[in-house]
């Protein structure tokens, strides 16, 4: 027997009106894609969805961005001007 249930959300209403909007335009009610959505996490056993952070990069991506910055600020060499770099650069 296949049980039905209801879950609540909490979303701004800008947010809400733009995604009713844009799944009109689809021709999928808000609760078809909320089941899509479930249904593709327990298909896929995670989030079905490209998370990215501000900046554009997947989160993997950024935590390598961070620690690359850190290992070069421990370990690279500094400048005081564009100068000084040029001329590392060139020699």
């Amino acid at each position: 027997m296949n049980t039905q249930t209801t879950i609540q959300i909490r979303i701004d209403s800008k947010t809400k009106k733009a995604a009713r909007k844009t799944l009109d335009e689809l021709g999928i009610d808000m609760s078809s894609a909320v089941k899509m959505f479930l249904t593709n996490v327990v298909n896929r056993q995670g989030i079905p969805l490209d998370l990215r952070t501000e900046n554009g990069f997947t989160l993997a991506q950024e935590q390598a961005l961070i620690d690359e910055t850190e290992l070069a600020k421990k370990s690279g060499r500094r400048f005081a001007t564009v100068d000084e770099l040029m001329s590392d650069l060139h020699n």
